[in-house]
């Protein structure tokens, strides 16, 4: 398509081209460590899906799903063409979505740095010498942050963009060099196709395998845990963030791994530290004096610091990337407010309002203008990535954990994970220590909390055990965890009220099972004491 094009390099020649370039240099591992410019995240607010005849009556169009004219969207396609054909070279590589062969989606990716092209050799699943001999795509991705949108000429928000063209099957992105638009555009659109040609739930979550064959899936939103958790030393990773539920198995999205590295560690989270070698690309991360160790706990750039690698680099995987029907399932939530017991179980109902509220919190300094925690939900997990309604994904997964598990007793169990705060708010309690987190989550996985007794949370109705092998009976109730238990009552109230308050835009689509799963506003009568 383009002139001079360089075509699926190995990873050692884009690092080179990357070094040549003055774009990037070694760290002391061998990864390869960039900056991504003025962009260190996503901009949702600059992220378009065109609207015409294929999208206009099935995208649940509103502030994350934004339209844009197919007119709009040919200019600046046309504006990407131009400048790619004028650089000296451009780097294009071809690989694939969907482990599952039955849903496999062939990408063609355009990029102007030779380190995006590794991004993308890192994030997804790579063909065979044999495969690439007869490639043809599916969808094709332009990545140039070079190419600056004009807001008054293209009626777009600002100079950056992220697009997407159901029709014409591509994504164009210009004006941000941050590696994650090209990842989650591929998300939103195995979103929108998945769901309604083949009845497959697409899913913001990581996946690993037990010894016996078991799944488990662990939701959440950014900094909540899932990349951390999932990554388990007795257990095999199919994937830490995108995959799909068919009726034959669990899959994984993708090849690679993206993980946060903000204060990471040998110590608490080693499987990740190991993965950052030669081949791993390290995003806005600064370093000690010797200027190529990396400072983990540098925020100087961002506090979004990433890694991505190849899923190869983690000793401990599914190969073919794919598991059984999950037996287990996560929603992890960082509760700042102090509220959610570290771990409670979930009947059916209750599961399908806590997917569609998404709940984690926000605390004060991540953001400008937090200044205390702030309560977000976001739909399935994963709202900025969802083009249909939030309803339909939450139907698939109702419909799915009805028809059970293959393992054991043949009910998928679900479960709310708080790597939140207990005893107190953000600021007065403590953040709930990762080695507890995880002994709940392998008393789950080997089944010593089905042999546990529960009670109920009197405001959420959450079942919460009442012991935990490694873990402090004191804190599996999080009223007992508060000095003032008063106070607790009061800002478990306030919680229940944002909960309600958020869920009511989904209340018309809702069952009332679903419904009398929501937390209660008022104190019952009977009191708070468990």
């Amino acid at each position: 398509m383009f002139k001079n094009l360089k075509s699926n390099l190995q990873p050692a020649a884009l690092v080179e081209d990357t070094i040549i370039q003055r774009q990037g240099n070694l760290s002391s591992t061998g990864a390869l460590v960039v900056r991504t410019g003025k962009f260190t995240g996503r901009s949702p607010k600059d992220r378009f899906i065109v609207k015409d005849a294929i999208t206009e009556k099935t995208v649940d169009w509103g502030e994350i799903n934004i339209p844009i004219s197919p007119e709009s969207y040919q200019q600046l396609y046309q504006k990407i063409l131009d400048y790619a054909e004028s650089l000296d070279q451009v780097y294009v590589r071809n690989a694939y979505a969907c482990a599952n062969p039955n849903y496999r989606l062939n990408i063609r990716a355009y990029t102007e740095y030779p380190w995006q092209n590794m991004f993308v050799y890192n994030m997804f699943l790579r063909p065979t010498k044999r495969e690439l001999a007869t490639f043809t795509p599916d969808w094709k991705i332009f990545a140039f942050p070079g190419v600056l949108a004009d807001p008054a000429v293209h009626h777009t928000r600002q100079e950056n963009f992220s697009i997407i063209n159901f029709t014409e099957k591509t994504i164009i992105i210009g004006g941000t060099a941050y590696t994650g638009e090209i990842k989650k555009g591929v998300f939103s659109v195995l979103n929108y196709l998945l769901p309604t040609i083949n009845n497959v739930l697409p899913m913001h979550c990581s996946a690993n395998v037990g010894t016996e064959g078991d799944t488990a899936l662990f939701f959440g939103l950014s900094g909540t845990g899932k990349t951390t958790l999932s990554n388990d030393p007795d257990r095999r990773l199919i994937g830490d963030d995108e995959h799909g539920w068919s009726k034959e198995s669990v899959f994984n999205f993708e090849g690679g791994c993206y993980a946060k590295t903000i204060n990471l560690s040998a110590t608490k989270e080693p499987m990740i530290y190991k993965a950052i070698k030669f081949g791993a690309l390290l995003e806005n991360v600064g370093f000690m004096e010797d200027g190529c160790t990396v400072d983990y706990a540098d925020t100087s750039i961002t506090q979004n610091t990433r890694v991505s690698y190849p899923i190869y680099h983690i000793d401990n995987i599914m190969y073919n990337s794919r598991g059984d029907l999950p037996h287990n399932i996560f929603f992890l939530t960082c509760d700042a407010f102090g509220v959610l017991p570290p771990i409670s179980r979930l009947t059916p109902e209750q599961a399908m309002y806590h997917f569609l509220s998404g709940y984690t919190a926000k605390i004060a300094g991540t953001e400008e203008g937090i200044n205390e925690p702030e309560a977000t939900f976001s739909a399935c997990f994963g709202a900025p990535f969802l083009p249909l309604h939030p309803t339909v994904y939450a139907k698939l997964l109702g419909d799915k954990l009805k028809k059970g598990s293959r393992i054991g007793d043949g009910q998928i169990h679900v479960w709310l994970v708080n790597t939140g705060w207990t005893g107190g708010p953000y600021g007065v309690g403590s953040r709930i220590e990762l080695s507890f987190t995880r002994a709940m989550i392998k008393a789950v996985l080997n089944g010593e909390l089905n042999k546990v007794a529960y009670h109920k949370h009197p405001i959420f109705g959450l079942e919460m055990p009442k012991r935990c092998p490694d873990v402090p009976n004191a804190i599996l109730n999080p009223r007992d965890t508060w000095l003032n238990e008063e106070e607790y009552d009061q800002a478990a109230l306030g919680l229940a009220k944002r909960f309600n308050k958020n869920f009511k835009k989904y209340a018309a689509k809702a069952t009332k099972e679903i419904l009398a799963a929501a937390p209660l506003t008022e104190l019952p009568v009977e009191g708070m004491g468990v």
